[in-house]
């Protein structure tokens, strides 16, 4: 079986170049990947082949994260709102007015909002450790509601150790069972941008948004119980980010929803990959025919 070639792209997107990675033939159902913090498009590259043979599956990069650009804070609102709208942009510069959704921990408040806006576009859901419930935020979470109630030196201070280093690492191996499944290129792959002059201040703008997820959770909720589009859950049970009761949440909006957990953390998809690849194939096969 040949395998499928992923294409390495970028687009300018209002104004702003955008980076995606591209893989199967056009005019083929299509799903979208969008990615979590700190990561990019690069979280895809093991799936986008494994979905490929299928189906026309694009992974963008969101402004400041992997090689999309990084405007000035001066000249981009840095916001959940914002890259739903950069997202819905480059997907009519491709002329997809149709497709699957994957989310994955900042993919999910983005992707929801695009679903919000455009619930007719939306053919089904893989949300993976993407949460949008309280439920799924525990005590991880302190500092930073501490950070939204309050920014000043302190509570700025006490959220820098989550961008270095050694927090990348945290988020890729916390919860893992076996950690030498995980490509330690990874999380130096993300830490090379997060280390880039002016990062630091832009995500710290996007972490204080990120409080405008939550307020929006009951609207995500509504949308469930409108659309009820199929939906195949799948997240890493040891994640100490988003909690394992942030996914059975679900359940209550998506009686439906197919929910499968796994023995691993936040970025399920490094470790178990072998395992959660079928199921979406599955899931993909009966919900998004042509």
């Amino acid at each position: 079986m040949t395998q499928p070639v992923t294409y390495h792209r970028t687009a300018t997107v209002d104004g702003i170049e955008i980076f995606y990675r591209e893989a199967g033939q056009r005019g083929r159902p299509v799903v979208l990947l969008l990615h979590g913090f700190p990561s990019s498009s690069h979280m895809y590259r093991n799936l986008l082949p494994a979905l490929a043979d299928r189906y026309h599956v694009i992974a963008p990069d969101l402004p400041g994260f992997g090689l999309s650009a990084m405007p000035s804070p001066a000249d981009f609102t840095y916001a959940f709102d914002r890259f739903a709208e950069i997202v819905a942009s480059l997907l009519v510069h491709l002329g997809v007015d149709r497709f699957a959704l994957y989310v994955m921990d900042y993919g999910a408040p983005t992707g929801f909002r695009l679903a919000l806006a455009y619930p007719q576009m939306v053919r089904a859901l893989i949300i993976q450790n993407g949460n949008a419930y309280e439920e799924g935020m525990g005590d991880f979470w302190d500092i930073t509601r501490a950070y939204w109630a309050d920014n000043g030196p302190a509570e700025r201070d006490a959220m820098l150790p989550f961008l270095t280093i050694e927090g990348t690492r945290f988020q890729y191996l916390a919860g893992a069972s076996d950690p030498a499944r995980i490509d330690p290129a990874a999380w130096l792959y993300d830490q090379m941008f997060l280390d880039r002059p002016g990062s630091v201040d832009i995500h710290l703008r996007i972490i204080a948004d990120y409080q405008t997820n939550v307020a929006l959770y009951p609207d995500f909720h509504a949308y469930f119980r409108e659309h009820r589009p199929p939906a195949l859950i799948l997240w890493g049970e040891n994640d100490p980010i988003f909690l394992p009761d942030g996914a059975r949440a679900f359940l209550r909006d998506l009686p439906d929803a197919e929910l499968h957990f796994f023995a691993t953390g936040h970025f399920a998809l490094e470790e178990k990959a072998d395992e959660m690849i079928p199921l979406m194939r599955d899931f993909l096969a009966r919900n998004l025919a042509q």
